[in-house]
């Protein structure tokens, strides 16, 4: 006979939701069990953002380094050592690590079983020969590499993100089928170490943002060296001589593209495998678990959050479900999810970022119930100061003033993007942000600008002129 171990809530997956989940509720009272079957932290500590992010840093550091010369200091030729770029990546990882350990959760209250979860019907789960009763489950199991089913794929070695990371020898050409924020991010990083790189994608780069601001992207990725072609078809992949046969249709011709190591980055599939969602009566599909606006599952004492519902696959969006999950399942609020204003960045050089809606989304919603303003990088003062005058950012509001989405392209983006998810999601008009006094000289001044100039065209028009002469005769 199994053990039985009632508990209040069970979490399956350890990664940046659930491990939100666990560690609020916890601390709020309940009685908590959290299983993971791999490590701690997930994808986003071991092998997405955290270790991506810092091994852009060391391409970046190298980058500015290359590129000092241009503020009167010559650094003569870089000696980069490719696996000691790596021992930072893993350094930053083991230095996050002990904040999302089985020892830090256990201290916090949980019980953490290290083993895969399987539910046998709508109210049990099985892990590590234990039957788990909870009042509440949460699954959050996030996705993993997608591999496309190219032609001679099977025969060939390639990297994933999950595996990309453990290499510590610089690739003399990489090869990254996939022209989306984890292809762009690891080719530029790699390019910056030394690489060689081609990017291949079948449609456009970052199909998912603003083309104007993809159109900044594109034009410092091909300016740096790194080969891309889009909107092309890959037939078959390839070994010959120890290198790796990439073939590709390219208007209407067959092009054959030899390169040292393969980066697949074709995007994310659920980890919904093996779970038992059949026995748990939880609706599902190849592209996730089905939710409600309270992320309730079909089995309503079943939630699910982050990416293996197959929505918005960001790590912060699985800490948002998480807040949400919370209040449903703790307090019983009837708190749903509202994603107008998830903000999302890609960290190339420069970074891009987004929230809300496009200006074709906006359009077609809309209609020419809009409008659109810019302001570049190469007006601001902090960004002439430090040579960062590549990019812009671009604003979509009503007629009336409403902020319905902010797109920026420039150093720095990300950072800059928080105030227009601040501003959307409290219903604030543009005059807030033309108001406000940004400090000088600094890159938030863009925002102030920007917002400035949606005023433009009324503020210095006739009829704004022809007020002040009449007012002006008055002494």
């Amino acid at each position: 006979m199994s053990d039985i171990i009632k508990t209040d809530i069970c979490i399956i997956g350890a990664g940046s939701g659930g491990l939100s989940v666990a560690a609020g509720a916890v601390q709020m009272g309940a009685d908590v069990v959290l299983i993971e079957k791999g490590k701690m932290g997930g994808d986003c500590l071991n092998t997405g953002c955290v270790p991506s992010k810092a091994l852009l840093a060391a391409a970046h550091a190298a980058e500015n380094a290359r590129t000092a010369f241009q503020f009167g200091i010559d650094t003569g030729p870089l000696a980069i050592d490719f696996a000691r770029a790596m021992d930072h990546v893993h350094s930053v990882i083991a230095g996050i690590a002990p904040h999302d350990s089985v020892e830090r959760f256990e201290k916090l209250g949980c019980r953490v079983i290290e083993a895969k979860a399987h539910f046998t019907g709508p109210n049990e789960v099985i892990a590590d020969g234990k039957r788990i009763h909870a009042k509440r489950f949460v699954i959050a199991t996030g996705s993993r590499a997608a591999v496309p089913p190219i032609d001679g794929i099977d025969a060939v070695p390639y990297f994933t993100n999950e595996t990309i990371f453990e290499n510590r020898i610089c690739p003399d050409h990489l090869i990254i089928i996939g022209g989306g924020p984890i292809g762009l991010e690891m080719a530029q990083a790699h390019q910056q170490l030394g690489a060689k790189v081609t990017v291949i994608e079948m449609a456009t780069i970052l199909p998912k943002d603003d083309p104007d601001l993809v159109a900044v992207v594109r034009d410092m990725i091909e300016s740096s060296g790194i080969s891309l072609y889009e909107k092309i078809k890959t037939k078959r992949v390839e070994t010959h001589d120890d290198q790796i046969r990439v073939i590709i249709e390219h208007n209407g011709a067959d092009i054959t593209i030899e390169g040292s190591h393969l980066l697949i980055a074709t995007g994310r599939k659920p980890t919904i495998d093996d779970l038992g969602l059949d026995a748990a009566g939880v609706t599902y599909s190849a592209r996730g678990i089905k939710v409600d606006k309270r992320l309730r599952t079909s089995n309503s004492k079943i939630f699910a959050i982050g990416d293996v519902t197959g929505g918005l696959q960001f790590t912060h969006m699985a800490g948002y479900d998480a807040g949400i999950v919370i209040r449903n399942a703790l307090f019983r609020l009837p708190a749903k999810i509202d994603y107008k204003a998830v903000p999302w960045v890609t960290y190339t050089n420069p970074e891009l970022a987004q929230v809300g809606l496009s200006e074709t989304a906006a359009r077609e919603k809309f209609g020419d119930a809009i409008r659109v303003v810019t302001w570049q990088y190469a007006e601001n003062d902090r960004a002439r100061a430090e040579a960062r005058t590549k990019g812009f950012i671009k604003i979509v509001a009503t007629t009336r003033g409403k902020i319905l989405g902010a797109g920026i392209v420039g150093h720095q983006a990300g950072e800059l993007i928080g105030l227009w998810s601040l501003a959307i999601s409290q219903k604030m008009k543009i005059g807030a942000i033309a108001g406000m006094i940004a400090p000088y000289p600094t890159l938030g001044e863009l925002s102030k600008r920007v917002a400035g100039a949606w005023y433009t065209p009324s503020l210095f028009s006739e009829k704004t002129r022809k007020i002040v002469r009449f007012l002006l005769k008055f002494g």
